[in-house]
């Protein structure tokens, strides 16, 4: 288990200690997309959808994701979150909706996890609100884009 912080020399899962750490300004940028039909696409973009604001919904609920990523994730630290910032864009060339998250702390540890699980919920909301016309949609691509602060300094995804 050598380098796997979150297991002890035992292999036994547990929350790392981070209670010796600087506190520094970290940031961590996460991206993912939901693939649909061009004409559920169009639905959204004119606002027609029967659930109302698919994107504003969407934003909403990443934020509200990113501020709950410790009660998701077993072993998260729960974090003094300072920014969450969601951008939900029409990917018409998709087709479909590329979503990016920017979570921002003064901290510990970094916000990777709240950024992913920002852009998983607002993915899976968007799902959720235009399903009944295109349960054949695909949340897919969602990864780390950038992380900044800590001890590991930058991470920037290449391509």
């Amino acid at each position: 288990m050598a380098g796997l912080t979150h297991f002890d020399a035992e292999g036994q899962a547990h929350m790392v200690d981070v209670s010796q750490k600087p506190v520094t300004a970290r940031v961590a940028v996460a991206e993912g997309f939901v693939k649909m039909t061009p004409e559920t696409l169009a639905m959204i973009t004119d606002g027609t959808a029967q659930k109302g604001d698919v994107l504003g919904v969407a934003r909403l609920a990443g934020i509200m994701g990113a501020k709950k990523t410790a009660e998701l994730i077993p072993l998260c630290h729960p974090l003094p979150i300072t920014k969450v910032a969601l951008e939900l864009e029409p990917a018409p060339d998709l087709p479909g909706i590329r979503i990016a998250a920017t979570v921002k702390t003064g901290g510990q540890t970094g916000v990777e996890m709240e950024a992913l699980t920002a852009v998983s919920t607002a993915a899976l909301t968007v799902y959720d609100m235009v399903k009944a016309v295109d349960k054949a949609m695909e949340i897919t691509g969602i990864r780390l884009l950038l992380k900044e602060g800590g001890k590991s300094g930058r991470y920037e995804a290449q391509g």
